[in-house]
Parts: C-alpha cells; structure tokens; sequence
C-alpha cells in the first residue's frame, strides 16, 4: 500500500484532533488499545480490518491515512500581462492565490480599474506607485498595502527601475489580474 509509513503519524493526528486517547478509540473502533498504540507508532502493519473501522470512527477517508504526500513545489510557469511578469507563488487550487509580481518603471501612472475583490501586496524591491481613488501613494521596499479592488486602482513602478511585489488576491481579483482575456 503507497504512503503507508504515514499511516501511523496520521492516524495518531486524527485522534487527537478529535480530543481522544488510545482507549476512546480503540473501545469505539472495537480493538484493544495496545494493537492501536502499535499501528500509531509503526510496529503493527496497518491492514484494512483495522483501518476500516478506525477510519469510520474519526470520519476520515482511508486515502486520507495512506496517500502519498503531495509534491509541495509550485510550478506553474510565469506570465507577461499588462507589461507586467507575473510568476505564481501558489497551486491553481490553493484557497488564495499569490503571485510575485514585477512591474516596469512607469512614467505615468496607468488608468485606474474597478473590480470585485480584494488585493494585498508586499514590496519586495524598488518603489510602488498606488494611486487609489484620490490619492497616490509610493511604497518602498518592506511597506504593504491591503485594499478594496471596488476603490478605482492601479499599480505601478516609479523610479527608473522595477518594483517586485509579492500580491495576494481574493478570488475575483485573482481572475481579473492574472487571467488572459479571451
């Protein structure tokens, strides 16, 4: 069975999640509690007999215990939008979508935009223009800003060099700022 040295250390997890001991789910999974100590901690391979009622009793699925651990590395490619390099930071199905984002050096500031969301940013290097609603703000490296997407915005670089930032974006401002238009 794949994934099965993890099997004990997650098993041992889920049951602590719930709050219990050994012997509250041994007693509820209908086995002793020292053949569940053994399947925690590795000495007792884990067979489905064993599982089975286990997993039904801490409301977890067995692929749960034996996957495989998913490989941790992102690696989606980058991206030009906007004149802008945009490099994913995060898997397509993480729950919130980061990206570090390098801007070019603008002269002007670009014609502010209205969506639905939520943005927040992080300076990594160089200096941020964000002009939103009536104001124009300039970030330096280490400042963050967290704001409205429905606030008329736009970010840029200002200076003669570009700005790193590291943006994080609600759902629909992740559409809007890193989807290619069809």
């Amino acid at each position: 069975m794949a994934g099965t040295e993890f099997v004990g250390a997650r098993l041992r997890a889920a049951r602590q999640a719930k709050g219990w001991t050994l012997d509250d789910l041994a007693s509820r999974a209908g086995m002793s509690a020292s053949t569940l100590s053994r399947l925690e901690s590795g000495k007792r391979q884990a067979g489905l007999e064993l599982l089975v009622p286990l997993t039904r009793m801490l409301g977890i699925r067995i692929d749960d215990l034996v996957a495989e651990p998913a490989d941790p590395r992102v690696r989606r490619p980058s991206t030009t939008r906007h004149g802008h390099v945009v490099a994913p930071l995060t898997r397509e199905d993480s729950p919130v979508q980061t990206y570090k984002v390098t801007f070019p050096p603008l002269a002007e500031a670009p014609e502010p935009r209205v969506h639905d969301g939520f943005e927040w940013f992080y300076v990594l290097s160089g200096r941020v223009r964000l002009v939103l609603g009536e104001s124009e703000l300039v970030l330096e490296r280490g400042e963050a800003a967290e704001f409205d997407t429905r606030t008329p915005h736009s970010i840029s670089a200002i200076g003669s060099k570009p700005a790193e930032v590291v943006s994080i974006f609600s759902p629909d401002g992740e559409k809007l700022h890193t989807r290619t238009a069809h």
